[in-house]
């Protein structure tokens, strides 16, 4: 996993599912499984856009532009660029 997936992995299983030891895949599906809700999503990209610097559109908050921390990070890593 990339340093980027790692954070984000952490902060999903730390924060949006409250169980820090969650095994949480790279390519597991977040939002289309429900694993994450709205709220979380919402949470989820004020953390992207703080602590990586990346701006991520209301548009984008949905299954269809990322649904799992392999999507989400490698959206991030086009931007970063």
């Amino acid at each position: 996993m990339t340093d980027i997936a790692t954070q984000l992995s952490e902060y999903i299983c730390k924060e949006a599912l409250r169980r820090p030891n969650y095994n949480l895949g790279i390519d597991d599906a977040l939002i289309s499984s429900g694993l994450i809700d709205s709220f979380h999503l919402v949470d989820l990209a004020v953390f992207v856009e703080e602590q990586f610097g990346v701006h991520m559109d209301d548009t984008e908050l949905n299954a269809s532009a990322f649904d799992s921390v392999a999507q989400l990070s490698a959206l991030i890593q086009q931007r970063i660029k």
